[in-house]
């Protein structure tokens, strides 16, 4: 820091093979203005070598894995801010451990992802999938259209599991649907749920009760696998199951065999236990499930959301502040962090 350069690493993938921005919506411009900032891509590396990191003071990570690999030994890093919310590529412990903070944008992704939920709600129930392909089929399909009756919303029950930043905004959107609101969450701020109308409940009577069931949780030991073939079986069949969040949250051959054996009405899925998938995974095939390749809140919007928020976190870093979205909130007390605060905050801060 003798040099009082505040240098910033770029994740490679932010970048493509011929050098152009993968995302051009994520606006550096502010990055590279700010007094005392010097802003660097690394090579493409996954994970990312500690190497690349020694004279780095942040990292702005998009999808390549940070491990305990990945610390570099100067000391110099204090925060890899995370482009969006999910961050099991991340080695938690790891950053913990080097006295690194982990930043995510919850602000980035709150809406879009709220909206993709919607968005599977409203194909689903309308039967827009259907509908699209007897259209193409021209009269042949129009003659069979009553077929495929779409499904009312008024009155019906929208359960999700979770009730965080993501979960609480898609009740909010909903209002003006009519629909009746139920959650499970062991977490949830009752304040939140009750202002947005949402009845708390059970694990178990969620599945039960759901007509549409959304899963707006993060990936962890107590969350992978959490919707399994036992709870599946507890949805109407008449019901809808969406996720946005991680794939292995959801157990996917179970949930194959519920969509194949039409236990429910459907699924709407933009991720996938792997992903891309196996071309011969049979969830491929079914004519009652929506998929979308883990990007279906991917506009324009969304990028330039998350890209800002992680552009503040550093900034704020760099003025020896606390950043927003810190998830290892424990590392702020260690020793490693408030010295490196704080001789930011003698080189930068005002």
């Amino acid at each position: 820091m003798a040099d009082k350069t505040f240098r910033v690493a770029l994740s490679g993938d932010f970048k493509k093979a011929d050098g152009s921005p993968t995302y051009p919506d994520f606006d550096l411009a502010p990055l590279r203005a700010a007094p005392g900032v010097e802003v660097a891509f690394l090579e493409p590396s996954n994970p990312i070598r500690a190497e690349q990191l020694e004279d780095f003071d942040a990292l702005i990570l998009l999808a390549h894995r940070f491990g305990p690999e990945s610390v570099p030994k100067s000391g110099r890093l204090g925060v890899v801010a995370r482009f969006g919310v999910g961050y099991d590529t991340v080695d938690t412990e790891a950053c913990t451990n080097a006295g690194i903070a982990l930043v995510i944008t919850p602000d980035g992704v709150r809406r879009p992802v709220a909206v993709s939920i919607l968005t599977l709600m409203l194909a689903l129930a309308g039967k827009v999938m259907v509908k699209d392909r007897l259209t193409r089929q021209a009269a042949a399909g129009y003659a069979r259209r009553s077929d495929h009756m779409g499904v009312g919303l008024v009155g019906r029950t929208f359960g999700s599991l979770g009730i965080g930043n993501i979960g609480a905004e898609v009740f909010r959107l909903l209002k003006p649907f009519d629909m009746k609101f139920i959650a499970h969450d062991p977490y949830a701020d009752k304040k939140v749920a009750a202002d947005l109308g949402i009845e708390l409940v059970g694990l178990e009577d969620v599945f039960r009760r759901a007509d549409v069931l959304s899963v707006s949780v993060p990936l962890s030991p107590e969350t992978h696998h959490i919707v399994n073939a036992e709870r599946l079986g507890l949805m109407k069949p008449t019901a809808y199951l969406i996720n946005t969040s991680r794939g292995p949250v959801v157990d996917q051959k179970a949930l194959t065999k519920v969509l194949q054996d039409g236990l429910i009405a459907g699924a709407g899925l933009d991720v996938l236990e792997q992903e891309p998938p196996d071309p011969d995974d049979p969830i491929l095939t079914l004519d009652n499930v929506l998929l979308a390749p883990h990007a279906l809140c991917w506009t324009d919007q969304c990028f330039a959301g998350n890209g800002a928020a992680d552009v503040a976190a550093v900034l704020e870093f760099q003025h020896g502040r606390v950043p927003r979205g810190v998830v290892n909130r424990n590392v702020l007390e260690s020793a490693g962090w408030k010295k490196r605060l704080a001789r930011l905050g003698e080189i930068f801060g005002s």
